[in-house]
């Protein structure tokens, strides 16, 4: 079985600007995806607005060319997919990796199709595909929702979104505007900081003149089939009709395949134990790469600032081999 210098576990941006570097660095590379190529930006909201402007998402210097200030998704994708045809990637699509194991020097790789073997392995795996649950009765029921791709479904129904984050507010003003009766239900004291400069001033205009309820300082507690329960401010418990509640609280990383390949993760926020200056964990020659080094600080990193962990991780690479 051919031994690769490096199996890539995700293919989203970071993990196809590591295939590119190993490309261009003659060394023998494998990206594994169990989706399509960058399959979390496939699964944003249809109609999403990048906070970054075009050239802080490029990656290897190939110019990402938008007609607008702030690129969306669908030009995301085309830019992304279209540098994996271009450049011929060596991509498997829609095969899982199961686990990742250390035999002396070499990885076993096994996913839900065949095994791997691979002097060097890195994880760049994002963090959309666990929500963060909010674990309350009846978060089980068909109505809830973890993800948001558009409003179109939401027309004219009762909806509460949970939380004050881009993706929040996002959902909430669309489905606002597609009909929807719109109540949002937020822990905090206010719409969060870190929301879109621009838009977040139509949230809290939207808010002030009651086109969308807004209750701070609240938490949901139940969800029924046709209600929602929750204590607001005052520690009152208050119930409202309800269609569908869109809860839009984050996502984590895959921390259970992270412990399984032996990765330590330290405090509260099960940050992953990597070297900073080449990204590699506490196994040898097992680097992370992209939003998974945060743990549940899932805002620490994005594409534009974790770039460069491609450029970190092979010139440790090159190095051990010397």
């Amino acid at each position: 079985m051919e031994i690769l210098d490096i199996l890539i576990i995700g293919a989203g941006p970071i993990g196809l600007n590591c295939a590119l570097e190993a490309g261009k660095n003659n060394l023998s590379y494998l990206i594994i995806e169990k989706g399509t190529i960058v399959n979390s930006l496939y699964n944003y909201p249809l109609y999403m607005r990048f906070f970054s402007t075009a050239e802080k998402l490029e990656i290897a210097e190939i110019p990402f060319i938008s007609a607008a200030p702030k690129p969306g998704r669908q030009e995301a994708l085309e830019y992304y997919q279209g540098i994996a045809r271009q450049k011929n990637l060596n991509i498997n699509l829609y095969e899982k990796v199961l686990n990742v194991s250390k035999n002396d020097e070499i990885f076993e790789i096994e996913t839900s199709k065949t095994k791997y073997l691979a002097k060097n392995v890195i994880i760049s795996t994002g963090f959309y595909d666990i929500p963060n649950m909010l674990n309350i009765p009846g978060e089980n029921l068909e109505k809830v929702r973890h993800y948001y791709t558009e409003p179109y479904p939401y027309a004219q129904q009762k909806i509460v979104v949970v939380g004050s984050s881009n993706s929040s507010v996002d959902a909430a003003l669309e489905t606002y505007r597609k009909g929807a009766e719109v109540t949002m239900i937020i822990r905090h004291s206010e719409i969060s900081e870190n929301v879109k400069y621009w838009v977040k001033p139509d949230i809290e205009n939207r808010i002030s003149e009651g086109s969308i309820t807004a209750y701070f300082n609240s938490e949901l507690i139940e969800i029924k089939e046709n209600c929602v329960i929750f204590r607001n401010e005052n520690g009152e418990i208050q119930e409202i009709e309800n269609d569908f509640v869109l809860a839009m609280t984050g996502y984590l990383p895959d921390f259970d395949f992270l412990k399984k390949a032996g990765i330590n993760l330290q405090g509260d926020c099960l940050n992953p134990v990597y070297n900073s200056e080449t990204m590699e964990t506490n196994i040898p020659k097992l680097y992370l790469a992209g939003v998974v080094c945060g743990g549940k600080d899932t805002h620490l990193w994005f594409i534009e600032n974790s770039r460069i962990h491609a450029e970190m991780i092979v010139k440790s690479i090159i190095t051990k081999q010397r």
